[in-house]
């Protein structure tokens, strides 16, 4: 027994200190950099995200370990769909072409996760519910994106095939 009270600690200790590198690439990725005169910050990921292929790669790395900080951590479930719900949406938007750049700008997936988590750990039972209760709405927002894509794409080939027959 007295192991596994060691190993939890350890555990907990590493749990702690991954918070923190995690907290740090939030503030990287999400609000590093500040718009002079106004109070709107953006990070590296926008940056990354107008180089094709980068933004979407380096953003899911960092996603990958704000997930496993969550395991480490022992995040319920519901929190962690949560957080990979976040992920969901910022690649698909991500794909589309200007929308998902602009929307690297506004939508920060790594603050999102990490308040995500934050939230978790000063009141856990509360955060869990909110967490169940908002992936019903997950689905209903990546069905309206891939309408949205959907739609923009039919329309972009009406138009080419308008231009195509004069």
């Amino acid at each position: 027994m007295d192991d596994k009270v060691r190993d939890d600690g350890e555990r907990d200790a590493r749990g702690r200190r991954e918070l923190e590198r995690l907290r740090a690439l939030a503030r990287l990725f999400d609000q590093a950099f500040k718009v002079p005169g106004t109070n709107w910050r953006f990070g590296i990921d926008a940056l990354f995200g107008l180089v094709p292929g980068l933004g979407d790669v380096i953003g899911a790395l960092v996603a990958v370990y704000a997930l496993r900080v969550a395991r480490t951590l022992r995040a319920p479930g519901a929190i962690q769909l949560h957080m990979l719900s976040n992920i969901a949406i910022d690649a698909l938007v991500g794909t589309v072409p200007v929308i998902g750049d602009l929307f690297d700008f506004v939508y920060k997936a790594q603050t999102r996760n990490l308040a995500l988590l934050e939230t978790w750990i000063q009141s856990p039972d509360h955060a869990a519910r909110r967490s169940r209760r908002s992936l019903v709405f997950v689905p209903l927002a990546i069905l309206a994106v891939f309408a949205l894509m959907t739609a923009t794409g039919i329309w972009a080939l009406y138009l080419l095939f308008r231009w195509i027959t004069g």
